[in-house]
């Protein structure tokens, strides 16, 4: 076919010796693309290759005239040839396996057996393979298996639990006005870490955690720029949650009123279960419960509590009786606990530090505005003290300019 495109080039039209050349060029590179995949599926002598290659390079093409040697850089073609070695050979790789499993003998999930028995086991980790991980898969069903965790809750099968992305979405069509820029980020992981909470299936609302709830929006909130909005915000994040405002407060309440003149061994005999308290209840049932749920609010109720008894506010104090209340207390781990408390007093000096500076702008800001009205008022004066000394000299002008008419007219009445 080389030959016989030569042969049309050869034609006295420039037009169709243009064409032909084209035509010859995508030729070319066709036979060097079924060489690459030749090189590639088939054996292929490298003399062979050489050769054709020698051929490619030294293809001439003839003009009307005399002839053109179409000079092929040998440095192109070999670059052109490795990019379609690395193209084609993950086809040859897919070729070899597909190739190879057809003979091999299959399960009935289509999976050679000698290929899962020896490279699909997670050594070390599960004496498990594939296969067997599949089956399980396929025999799953919501809600079936035996097993005391699954039978506790097993009634709540199917029932529908909105989303993170729904519950905001609820939040901010009932708060219904735009949230300040600085405090975006965090609304958005209240109402986020919250909502998870709750529609957990293990979750039940104690006294201690609705005192932790209000403490932390108590907290979060306290410099929002904004304050007649503040109040529709925590309103509107306890109805996108499902919770009532109203009994989360009234339980914060009750623990706000129950703890004044406690010690720290009155709230440890309290979460023991030995004295009275809000929670008492809460408390024995988490005991017995093997499945009790532990949240971040419940941590920082804790934290509130050892506020009111006074224990020192910062996170080397709270850690160990933190330690001693979820431990020895309530008999659950405390690490949890303890990472949140210190959590809380990192973000509790932040907001110090951010107060503060607020502060020092809003005292920077109040003492330019008395000096600006300060400079307004002596501005003021001194326009004041003008204006009279102007007026001053206007009626002075005035009684000069008087006095001389009249003393002006007795000269004309005496001559007269």
């Amino acid at each position: 076919p080389i030959v016989a495109i030569r042969k049309l080039s050869s034609a006295s039209n420039t037009h169709q010796q243009q064409f032909h050349r084209c035509v010859l060029f995508i030729f070319e590179h066709l036979l060097s693309i079924f060489l690459s995949l030749r090189d590639n599926l088939l054996p292929c002598s490298r003399t062979l290759q050489a050769r054709t290659t020698d051929y490619l390079v030294a293809t001439q093409y003839s003009s009307t005239n005399n002839y053109i040697i179409h000079r092929t850089s040998s440095h192109r073609i070999l670059k052109y040839y490795n990019k379609m070695n690395l193209k084609y050979s993950s086809l040859l790789a897919t070729l070899l396996i597909s190739s190879s499993s057809a003979f091999a003998p299959t399960s009935s999930f289509g999976v050679s057996s000698v290929s899962v028995s020896s490279k699909t086991r997670v050594q070390g980790i599960a004496d498990d393979d594939i296969e067997s991980a599949i089956n399980r898969d396929l025999e799953y069903q919501p809600g079936a298996a035996q097993t005391p965790f699954a039978e506790r809750f097993r009634h709540l099968k199917g029932t529908k639990v909105k989303t993170v992305g729904e519950a905001f979405a609820s939040f901010t069509a009932i708060c219904g006005t735009p949230i300040n820029a600085l405090y975006k980020n965090m609304m958005t992981d209240i109402v986020g870490t919250t909502h998870l909470t709750v529609v957990n299936a293990r979750f039940v609302r104690d006294p201690i955690w609705s005192l932790g709830m209000i403490t932390a929006l108590d907290l979060l909130l306290k410099n929002y720029p904004d304050v007649e909005n503040r109040g529709k915000i925590v309103a509107s994040l306890f109805e996108a949650v499902d919770l009532s405002e109203e009994d989360v407060r009234a339980d914060a309440a009750s623990m706000k009123e129950w703890i004044v003149g406690k010690s720290k061994d009155d709230v440890m005999a309290a979460l023991v279960g030995e004295a009275d308290s809000p929670f008492k209840s809460a408390v024995l049932s988490a005991k017995e419960d093997e499945y009790w749920m532990y949240s971040r609010f419940f941590g920082i109720g804790l934290v509130a509590l050892m506020d009111e008894v006074g224990v020192e506010m910062n996170a080397d104090d709270v850690y160990p009786v933190m330690e001693q209340w979820m431990k020895d207390g309530l008999g659950k781990s405390h690490f949890t606990a303890c990472s949140d408390s210190d959590t809380y007093f990192k973000i509790k000096s932040k907001l110090d530090m951010m107060e503060t500076m607020m502060k020092e702008i809003e005292i920077r800001e109040k003492k330019r505005m008395a000096e600006r009205l300060e400079e307004k008022a002596e501005a003021a004066i001194r326009k004041a003290e003008r204006d009279a000394e102007m007026q001053k000299e206007i009626e002075a002008e005035a009684s000069s300019t008087t006095t001389t008419t009249t003393t002006t007219t007795t000269k004309e009445e005496t001559t007269a």
